[in-house]
């Protein structure tokens, strides 16, 4: 069995806030720094979601608005493949335009 490891890595501040976040991939070019990252794995046995939400202090809110709306769209892509249900990814998708036009990071659509 082939094995790849994702490393993520955390310069914090005195306080333990994160002023840098890197991360690389053992396999590939994958090596980069961001200012964000989420983090989720299942749990099978309890059947429940565990999480690691990161962000450095250099994440400004307009940026963070950005990264949530293209992570919920990326969600309904990700359930549509992995599920196979297309009315529920369209939902999950029009749910996201709609909160990215209430963010302001969408502009409304006109008729």
């Amino acid at each position: 069995m082939k094995e790849s490891e994702i490393k993520v890595i955390l310069g914090m501040d005195e306080n333990n806030v994160p002023e840098t976040l890197t991360w690389e991939a053992s396999d590939g070019d994958g090596k980069g720094e961001c200012d964000a990252a989420f983090l989720t794995f299942w749990d099978k046995n309890e059947k429940n979601t565990l999480r690691i939400d990161l962000w450095t202090k250099n994440m400004v809110v307009d940026d963070m608005k950005i990264y949530f709306h293209q992570m919920l769209l990326s969600m309904s892509e990700t359930y549509m493949r992995a599920t196979g249900d297309q009315e529920i990814s369209d939902e999950m998708k029009n749910f996201g335009l709609e909160i990215g036009g209430k963010m302001g990071i969408l502009k409304p659509k006109e008729d």
